[in-house]
């Protein structure tokens, strides 16, 4: 859980996708986070987590869905929802963070 801490202690926007392989609501957003990350750049950090191989954590979160996205910002959770999302909303919540 301290890579966790690490990961999500920045000073700039981090969005966490947790997804499943085989899950259908999920390869939908893989467009999506890549429309993000060409928009943002390096002003924020797109981290896919499979809640499959990461199911403590998941449980630790209480994602009970997929997908489901939680921005943090200096190790605080600033949104979090589930399901599927475009990508002029993610790129608008993260730049509030910005």
């Amino acid at each position: 859980m301290s890579k966790f801490g690490e990961l999500i202690d920045l000073k700039i926007p981090v969005l966490l996708n947790f997804h499943s392989e085989g899950n259908e609501k999920s390869k939908v957003m893989d467009p999506v986070l890549r429309d993000v990350v060409t928009k943002l750049g390096s002003k924020v950090k797109v981290i896919k987590i499979d809640i499959d191989k990461n199911s403590q954590l998941a449980e630790a979160l209480h994602v009970k869905t997929v997908p489901t996205l939680i921005i943090y910002k200096a190790g605080e959770m600033k949104w979090r929802q589930s399901g599927e999302q475009v990508s002029a909303t993610l790129v608008g919540i993260l730049k509030e963070y910005l």
